[in-house]
């Protein structure tokens, strides 16, 4: 990190003392080097000092919800292709031959709850060039690690929902957009979207847990809308994935319907990274159009993901997502801490998604936030 009054202060810090703060969200529990959404990436997660830890939410074939980043991703991120369950995948796996990448596809929806269950959580990733199903599961990003990708303990969102009751944390579950058709499994079925939706509130009202220890997200805004309608406790508590940066109406309309969001009742939006920073003339990063006008708004802030990036050092040649509208003013690893600091005190984000919570942390005590 290149010497600042930004380092300095840092620096100053650290001894701590360190406590656990809502600015640091557990993205997936601490999945940089944890298989995601395990029991043991939450918990390194709540080590870290995340104060809020996060359930992608999707459905079974028995209409359970588990959680999983995608409905489905299990091929990558679980060991259903090296059990018998493998031959429950919509798309068994297939090698890789010639310019033809190994492929598979293993949902959620293909199994059941205790089937589930049974699956081992693994880091994410795969090798397109595989021969073999164990060549396809050895895929692990460079940057990241298998250390501790020995048999992650899968969830269900009520076993979820009591691990983090029990770090007395608090919760934010992204209900995941299908990608079954809904209703599921047919169109005679009563498992709609709206069911689907209702059935996550409910999973926390079975528990006990307040509302204000809730904070539902999704990229459908019509989810958000049945929340503030239905269930207006958790509605007004909800954030809405926001992806101004790739909005097909164009950025300057994504900016635009900020207004639109505060007027339906929306009271948070959850960009990622980009949506919310610029650069200036002299590549410096500053707050973003769109960050400037949910502030102007009052709309809350939620920004994902840190610490997903490989080396930052890169990210300007290869075109990496989460530092793309600023990536001419990244050089180190050490810029992390600048848009960091961007994103906290001119943005005035609310909460951070990370990764490795550990370095929110760090920042949000150093700083008291």
């Amino acid at each position: 990190m290149t010497d600042s009054p930004l380092k300095r202060k840092l620096e100053s810090c650290s001894e701590g003392p360190f406590h656990t703060t809502d600015m640091s969200i557990g993205h997936r529990g601490a999945c940089l080097q944890f298989p995601e959404e395990t029991r043991e990436s939450l918990s390194a997660a709540a080590r870290m000092g995340a104060g809020i830890l996060e359930c992608d939410v999707v459905f079974t074939k028995d209409k359970k919800l588990v959680c999983r980043h995608a409905q489905c991703d299990l091929h990558t991120t679980t060991n259903i292709l090296a059990t018998p369950l493998a031959a429950k995948c919509t798309k068994p796996f297939t090698p890789a031959s010639g310019t033809t990448p190994a492929s598979a596809k293993c949902c959620t929806s293909d199994i059941t709850e205790a089937e589930f269950k049974s699956l081992c959580g693994k880091m994410d990733g795969f090798n397109a060039k595989a021969a073999t199903v164990a060549e396809y599961m050895d895929g692990t990003p460079a940057f990241r690690t298998d250390l501790y990708s020995t048999c992650g303990s899968v969830l269900t969102v009520p076993e979820w929902i009591q691990l983090v009751d029990g770090f007395g944390l608090k919760f934010t579950p992204e209900l995941k957009t299908p990608e079954v058709a809904m209703p599921f499994p047919d169109s005679s079925s009563t498992y709609t979207q709206a069911v689907y939706a209702q059935q996550l509130i409910d999973e926390f009202k079975k528990a006990r847990i307040p509302s204000s220890r809730v904070f539902p997200q999704s990229f459908l805004i019509d989810d958000l809308y049945y929340w503030l309608k239905a269930e207006p406790a958790f509605g007004k508590q909800a954030l809405f994935l926001d992806e101004p940066n790739a909005s097909p109406f164009g950025y300057e309309a994504a900016v635009a319907n900020l207004t639109n969001y505060k007027k339906s009742g929306i009271r948070t939006v959850a960009p990622s990274i980009p949506g919310v920073l610029s650069l200036d003339a002299n590549n410096k990063i500053i707050p973003s159009k769109y960050a400037l006008e949910a502030k102007r708004l009052g709309l809350d802030i939620v920004v994902w993901s840190f610490e997903r990036s490989g080396p930052l050092a890169t990210v300007e040649a290869t075109g990496e997502h989460y530092y793309g509208t600023i990536a001419k003013g990244v050089h180190q690893d050490g810029d992390m801490m600048v848009a960091l600091d961007v994103m906290v005190r001119e943005v005035g984000v609310r909460g951070v998604f990370s990764d490795w919570p550990a370095t929110v942390t760090y920042y949000a005590n150093c700083f008291r936030k």
